[in-house]
């Protein structure tokens, strides 16, 4: 059985942090104004990367002795130890700062650390620290615990080491907002390596992330308004079965390096890249603007950054949104059989995109397997067709007409049909009547 070791703290901390809203900003894609506030994601607190340990208390880990936290204070944590969590229950006004000095702690089925309560806690490596549990995870009451790190208040992972977390689930869970703003972290976990409700934002860090599914993970399935991620600078390295990043409402990167390999690189309903290096390899979407919310349309906007693209074979899509697509600046690379796939308007009026290693100047929108018809119309004095449409069970019922021009395309469909006409001075090529 294990005993239980009760810590009050002997300080009050006297530096306080900012309430951030939790009431995101409509995204606008054509709007200069960021979408997310870069000034308000971070408290003064939440970028010190040292605690004050004056007055704080010290505990050395021992095995099958679990540790209950329960007033404000600073905790320093040391020693190696199997079978015991660290539990934070303070009062809702509360901040507590653990500080890990070589922390080694293995668990079967339960979280290393579990913050039940208490309005922000900072996780602070000093030292490099290992935690893991190994076993699957066993519930508390009606709670899923199932991260090495779970919390259901405002957590802030910063320091100046390393800490290192493997787990059967996931690796750091959290049901409010998660910030990590320093240190090193290197996760594998047998699902998401960081998750959070509401948002995960991100000031720097070096991180090595395996997941199982996704590597980055915002979303609360009660409310689609909130889950966004926002990437200030770090560098990652993603390894993930599903996502790296994936967010409901808005992914929004300032910078930092980023090699991706998954099956979708990032996603979410708004994404927007402000700076940053990417290499991506995909096996689905690089890069996918979804309805994963109703608040917002999807939108992906490129306003700097070196991002290149490498696609798999198969019905894959470099760059895939729902909604609308805006380039205005950085350098963008694919190689894929589909650079692009957007749904709604293209705003190209900057930077450099490269398909398949040739510069463009339009950005080429495939259309593939689409189940409906299509009833417009292409109409062009002396210009050609290079495309392609493909559909499953669908029709084509439109006009293609021109001067002295030529369609060199194809239209190939499942249970289609083509219903319109096509009618030039001068053709070549293929030709319906």
């Amino acid at each position: 059985m294990k005993k239980q070791l009760l810590i009050k703290g002997l300080c009050t901390l006297a530096l306080s942090a900012c309430l951030l809203s939790s009431t995101l900003p409509a995204f606008t894609a054509s709007a200069s104004e960021a979408v997310l506030d870069t000034g308000e994601q971070f408290t003064e607190r939440d970028l010190l990367q040292e605690a004050d340990t004056t007055d704080a208390v010290s505990c050395t880990l021992t095995d099958g002795e679990d540790i209950h936290i329960t007033e404000e204070g600073v905790y320093v944590l040391s020693g190696t130890a199997a079978d015991v969590t660290i539990y934070v229950e303070a009062a809702d006004e509360d901040k507590v700062q653990l500080v890990l000095d070589g922390v080694e702690l293995t668990s079967q089925d339960y979280p290393c650390i579990y913050v039940k309560s208490g309005d922000k806690v900072f996780v602070t490596t000093q030292s490099d620290s290992r935690l893991s549990v190994t076993g699957s995870f066993v519930s508390d009451d009606d709670s899923n615990t199932d991260g090495v790190i779970f919390s259901f208040s405002d957590l802030v992972l910063n320091g100046t080491a390393e800490l290192t977390l493997s787990s059967s689930e996931n690796g750091v869970v959290c049901k409010d907002d998660l910030k990590v703003t320093g240190g090193s972290y290197d996760i594998t976990a047998g699902s998401k390596c960081l998750e959070a409700n509401d948002s995960i934002r991100i000031a720097g860090g070096r991180f090595t992330l395996n997941a199982g599914t996704d590597a980055l993970h915002a979303e609360y399935d009660e409310d689609d308004s909130v889950g966004y991620i926002y990437i200030e600078d770090g560098s990652f390295t993603i390894q993930a079965g599903d996502d790296g990043i994936h967010a409901t409402t808005i992914v929004q990167i300032e910078g930092g390096s980023f090699v991706i390999s998954a099956g979708e690189g990032i996603e979410a309903t708004c994404i927007r890249i402000n700076d940053g290096t990417f290499v991506i390899e995909a096996s689905d979407d690089a890069i996918n603007g979804a309805q994963k919310s109703s608040v917002y349309r999807p939108t992906l906007e490129f306003n700097g950054g070196d991002i290149t693209i490498v696609m798999g074979a198969g019905d894959t899509d470099g760059i895939d949104c729902n909604g609308d697509l805006v380039i205005t600046g950085g350098t963008i690379q694919v190689t894929g059989n589909s650079s692009f796939d957007i749904d709604g308007n293209v705003s190209f009026t900057g930077g450099t995109v490269i398909v398949n290693g040739q510069q463009v100047d339009t950005i080429p929108n495939q259309m593939a397997g689409m189940m409906g018809g299509f009833g417009g119309q292409i109409q062009g004095g002396n210009g050609s067709f290079d495309g392609q449409f493909q559909g499953g069970n669908g029709s084509f019922d439109g006009q293609f007409q021109g001067g002295n021009g030529s369609f060199d395309g194809q239209f190939q469909g499942g249970n289609g049909s083509f219903g319109g006409q096509h009618r030039s001075g001068s053709p070549s090529g293929s030709r319906w009547s």
